[in-house]
């Protein structure tokens, strides 16, 4: 017997316990094998994101609950070219985070400086490689910080039900992300309030220069769970996991098979017991020995 391998002894005893009392079946129920699983889980979503835009590259470590996601980003002229591109490459990694489809998770971009262009709607793309190819194609507007106006515009244009928004009767959740590097040069708070009473959830990052008060204003409340800050657009990239965390939900998939997964601990200690029992029946011995011989 010592010189089987584990996993041989492990399914055997398995298969055997399974013979003896019917009654052994690892499931969703069992919270040691639950909260083994979960680990597993928990450790491989743990993995960074492929930052890239290279649409043929995707990241679908976790599935997002169903948004209406409209991007607010800044690239007036204090965001140089090599800035913007990190933006972009931002948004491809909040792209390949999210679940994307018509049923799914819709997406949108507005894109500000002194003027407003909407790079694409919500009705517009629903797959990731299309997305992140007219990501890719943004240019920067270059003048003014009109962050107010463009605001303004995705409640009016973009989160619009011709424009792909979801009916309010549907309750999927409306959220606005913006990013900016400076100081609004018009009046964002009476227009974040509307976009708010409108039922959006409005979240505000500040790079570099960012007015944090302006931040702050926009915002929805709690702040602390609204308002990020990062020193550079070089390491922007890094909010993508605390944006996982809130706009994910982590679908956590049972694995049946007890021989090959990490729930392995929760087994043996069931099956241990299990074991002993059936040893002091004198029941095991008989079952090992005639199973063991066939092998």
């Amino acid at each position: 017997m010592t010189s089987l391998p584990w996993s041989l002894l492990c399914c055997t005893v398995f298969l055997l316990l399974s013979e003896v009392f019917g009654t052994y079946h690892p499931g969703v129920r069992d919270p040691q094998l639950i909260a083994a699983q979960s680990y597993a889980q928990t450790r491989n979503n743990g993995r960074p994101p492929v930052r890239t835009l290279n649409p043929s590259k995707t990241d679908s470590q976790c599935r997002s609950r169903p948004l209406d996601l409209v991007f607010i980003i800044d690239s007036s002229r204090s965001v140089r070219p090599g800035e913007f591109e990190k933006v972009k490459i931002f948004l491809a990694d909040m792209v390949d985070t999210l679940d994307v489809g018509s049923e799914a998770t819709r997406v949108a971009v507005v894109n500000y400086a002194s003027t407003v262009k909407i790079e694409f709607f919500l009705k517009d793309h629903f797959n990731k490689p299309d997305m992140k190819k007219a990501i890719s194609r943004i240019e920067p507007l270059a003048a003014g910080t009109m962050t107010g106006l463009a605001i303004k515009t995705a409640v009016n244009e973009a989160f619009t039900e011709q424009s792909g928004a979801r009916p309010r009767s549907r309750k999927i959740s409306k959220v606005a992300i913006i990013v900016t590097d400076g100081r609004p040069q018009d009046q964002v708070e009476e227009v974040s309030a509307t976009a708010r009473a409108a039922g959006i959830e409005i979240y505000a990052v500040g790079v570099d220069r960012a007015d944090m008060r302006s931040l702050k204003l926009m915002a929805s409340i709690p702040l602390d769970d609204h308002v990020f800050y990062v020193e550079t657009y070089g390491v922007i990239e890094k909010l993508t996991s605390k944006f996982r965390e809130t706009l994910c939900a982590v679908k956590v998939e049972v694995v049946e098979d007890p021989c090959k997964c990490e729930a392995r601990l929760a087994f043996q200690k069931q099956t241990q017991a299990a074991i002993q029992r059936l040893t002091a029946k004198h029941i095991l011995s008989v079952h090992l020995e005639n199973m063991v011989g066939h092998l």
